[in-house]
């Protein structure tokens, strides 16, 4: 892997996100044709703006702005959770998939609350020791 430059590159969250995005993309090649412009186009537009507004909002001014991006990757996780939902129901892809899928999607949901609640903390921490 290359150099590091940008600081999101080294989140964990990033990654994941980024992983995610390139296995959902391998998974909609199985979808039908039909869904070229539906559930296919928005699975992947919703997986890929995950890792995308983790970095948009790395690069922030604020913790505040950074929380802000930190939200709207998680609305885009429960939109590919969703996907999922449809593409199970409408038989595009397997109980296993899904569940795998379904799996990595509640994992990495819980790292970004987890991150978010780790920023917001030494947010407050430094807050309070500028008020002292």
């Amino acid at each position: 892997m290359k150099e590091s430059r940008f600081k999101f590159e080294n989140l964990h969250i990033w990654s994941k996100a980024m992983d995610l995005g390139e296995d959902v993309n391998a998974l909609i090649d199985n979808f039908p044709k039909k869904e070229n412009y539906n559930l296919s186009s928005q699975m992947l537009r919703a997986v890929d703006s995950i890792a995308l507004n983790i970095s948009e909002g790395s690069i922030g001014q604020s913790i505040s702005e950074f929380n802000k991006f930190i939200g709207y990757a998680i609305r885009s996780l429960a939109e590919v959770v969703t996907c999922l939902h449809k593409a199970i129901r409408r038989k595009y892809i397997t109980q296993q998939d899904f569940k795998v899928f379904y799996d990595e999607s509640f994992h990495l949901m819980n790292m970004m609350i987890a991150f978010r609640n780790k920023i917001n903390q030494s947010s407050d921490i430094k807050h309070q020791a500028s008020n002292n």
